[in-house]
């Protein structure tokens, strides 16, 4: 099954940005054209209803005229044409030749015909416009207004006449105006006979009649009225569908708005330490990297800062962890306070603050953090505590002339990442101490994730070797055991000498690894060579303290010295010095359980560290190995000696065999002798050696033959 894609913080900051911003602006776009559309569809459908409407009931009245001329073939023509006038409508007639045979009024139609779609009636009219006032056009057969036009005409009303007019009317009583109803054309309507004045604009259009007797064509001007009524309906309406679309956009705009909100609190949550309540990890890269790219930051000297507040869990472990926290809160409150505009703060992990400041100079940047320091302390006396700082600093990013240059292959997590480093780096009882990475840094902790990269194939490829450097015993010069050490030939690094890979192993949790892998191998050489005849030697092996942890050490030891078929007592379980101040209980169990399944245990490097004589009074040890230290360096008033000459009394007489690492001269192997120590390990007698050669020894000491 294929890997998920990890979703980075900045990826996650994005989608909530985008979101926030794009998704509000996306519905309120959406909305603002749904709105447009609605309105311009509403008065284009209101416009076309109102005209049609007019249009149909003009129609009915000039198709009365063509009628009334239709079927008077019989009359006079000239009692016709007097019929006709009474129309009030302007018209004229053509003979099939095209010729005009009588007119009323001006001709002004234009020479273009059109097909007219009417409502309420099954076949299209034919029609044509009128060129003095063209207001009018076709689409899809369906009659158009230009709203320009008519604005036009509105606004010029001297211009136009004849289209816009004002009818004055008198009250009537209602029989007169029943009267005057009867005596109406059509297209009017009753209710204006009852207006002081009346304003309309008169629309032309003229309509196409071909006689069915005489072939003759018959052009009435129909006028469509659009009186004051009409605008104030329209506008009316109109303002409605507005209003109503604003109440809508509005109500939108408020939401939008609202969500806007909820998102931009998210952020501010997704931002938020919930500790310190200042700004968190998270925030310190966006907002970090967003400050370091700005033309003006590219012309500034930065530093990236890592701060740790030292022994915090103890101070949590005295007082409590809402007191931490607290103090936390202080530690925040005190730097945020004190920062500069375009600098950051914030609480990364545990009591780690990462931050971003500016500088000029070096040691104005370490009395700055020094004086934050000294107003902490100001403010929780009573409490010991110390801090800890790895800067990282970034250098100005400008060209040869000053431009500013954009920062490349930056990464804001990598410098926090080189601060600590640094930080690293100082002993941790040096409180308050401040140190700055250089590239030797780098390089260290790019040879660390080298090592870290190989460690895994170096196991499953046996590219650890194991060494052996014998034990003799000074007296009678006779191998009596050896210790088993590990080195490194790796295809990818080289032959690595062990101090450049234990102490990684030991900090990442890969030594246990390690220490199985030792002892199998040890184990299955000791066996071989048994098979093959010789007279094997114990051999210890080293087993890091990491392993005691493990409440089933024992077994997994036994198991795996088992699985090679080795007898137990050929193998020598080695622990350091430092491993017997972890859990001594648990320390306890497991060296009585390594004794009751036949192995021999011993204290390596006793001496070099803080050795405790109680340990020694608890531990039911077998060997007590001194440490190398002892026998360096000049000695001139003695005191060494009384030291070592001491310890052997203490061990011989705790039952103990004593082993001395180190020794490299004839003069210490005569003073070993002489004090009854029983094995020396050194290069007095052998330098750690490949197991082919360790078997050459073995086979060519007469002791052992």
């Amino acid at each position: 099954m294929a890997d998920s894609k990890k979703i980075t913080r900045k990826e996650i900051y994005k989608d909530i940005k985008k979101k926030r911003i794009i998704g509000p602006i996306i519905f309120l776009t959406v909305s603002l054209v749904a709105l447009a559309l609605i309105l311009y569809y509403s008065v284009t459908g209101l416009i076309a209803y109102i005209l049609d409407n007019k249009l149909n009931s003009e129609y009915q009245y000039v198709e009365s005229m063509y009628k009334v001329y239709d079927k008077s073939a019989s009359i006079d023509e000239n009692e016709v044409y007097k019929f006709l006038d009474e129309y009030n409508r302007d018209y004229y007639i053509k003979d099939k030749e095209g010729k005009v045979i009588h007119q009323k009024g001006d001709i002004t139609s234009s020479n273009k015909n059109e097909e007219l779609y009417i409502s309420g009636h099954d076949e299209n009219v034919t029609a044509c416009m009128d060129n003095e006032v063209d207001v009018f056009y076709t689409k899809d057969k369906n009659l158009r207004i230009k709203l320009g036009e008519i604005l036009d005409i509105i606004n010029d009303e001297d211009s136009y006449s004849g289209v816009v007019v004002a009818r004055r009317k008198k009250k009537v009583d209602n029989q007169s105006v029943k009267d005057s109803a009867e005596d109406k054309p059509a297209g009017e309507d009753m209710d204006d006979l009852n207006d002081d004045e009346v304003y309309e604009i008169n629309l032309p259009i003229w309509m196409i009649y071909r006689s069915e007797n005489n072939d003759n064509v018959m052009y009435v001007k129909a006028i469509i009225s659009v009186r004051e009524r009409d605008f104030i309906i329209f506008i009316v309406v109109i303002i409605l569908i507005s209003l109503a679309m604003v109440t809508f956009f509005i109500a939108m705009f408020i939401r939008m708005i609202g969500n806007i909100h909820r998102q931009r609190k998210i952020t501010n949550y997704f931002f938020k330490d919930v500790v310190t309540g200042g700004k968190n990890w998270t925030w310190f890269l966006i907002k970090g990297e967003q400050l370091l790219m700005k033309k003006n930051a590219l012309k500034q000297k930065y530093a990236v800062v890592n701060i740790i507040l030292q022994k915090y869990r103890n101070y949590c472990l005295c007082h409590s962890v809402e007191e931490g926290e607290k103090l936390l809160q202080n530690v925040n409150r005190i730097i945020s306070t004190d920062i500069k505009k375009d600098e950051i703060c914030s609480h990364s992990t545990s009591s780690n603050f990462a931050l971003i400041l500016k500088y000029d100079d070096v040691e104005e940047l370490k009395k700055r953090i020094r004086e934050w320091i000294d107003r902490i302390y100001d403010e929780n006396t009573g409490h010991r505590f110390g801090f800890q700082t790895g800067i990282s600093l970034i250098g100005k990013s400008v060209d040869e002339s000053g431009k500013p240059v954009k920062r490349r292959n930056f990464n804001l997590e990598d410098e926090y990442n080189n601060a600590c480093t640094a930080r690293n780096t100082l002993p941790e009882a040096e409180e308050n101490g401040i140190a700055f990475f250089d590239n030797s840094l780098l390089e260290e902790e790019k040879w660390i994730d080298l090592v870290q990269e190989n460690q895994e194939r170096a196991i499953r490829n046996e590219e650890f070797i194991v060494y052996y450097q014998p034990k003799y015993n000074p007296r009678t010069n006779e191998l009596q055991g050896a210790e088993a050490l590990i080195r490194w030939n790796s295809h990818e690094l080289g032959f690595v000498s062990p101090g450049k890979f234990i102490p990684i192993f030991e900090k990442n949790g890969f030594i246990t690894n390690i220490d199985h892998y030792m002892i199998s191998h040890v184990a299955k050489d000791q066996k071989r060579w048994l098979d093959e005849g010789l007279k094997c030697v114990p051999v210890s092996v080293n087993v890091s303290r990491a392993h005691f942890v493990e409440s089933d050490l024992a077994e997994q030891i036994r198991d795996i010295v088992d699985k090679a078929g080795t007898p137990h007592e050929y193998i020598e379980i080695e622990l350091t010095e430092s491993a017997f101040f972890d859990d001594k209980d648990a320390m306890i169990r497991t060296i009585n359980k390594l004794k009751e399944y036949g192995f021999s245990v011993s204290m390596d490097d006793f001496g070099s560290g803080y050795s405790s004589l109680n340990s020694l009074k608890d531990m039911p040890l077998d060997v007590l190995k001194l440490d190398a230290e002892f026998f360096r360096g000049d000695e001139k008033n003695g005191r060494g000696k009384i030291v070592v000459s001491e310890a052997i009394k203490l061990a011989r007489n705790l039952k103990m065999k004593t082993v001395a690492e180190g020794v490299e001269v004839k003069e210490q192997v005569d003073f070993l002798a002489g004090e009854g120590c029983d094995m020396i390990q050194g290069f007095y007698y052998a330098k750690p050696m490949p197991g082919e050669e360790y078997r050459e020894k073995m086979s060519t000491d007469p002791s052992k033959n």
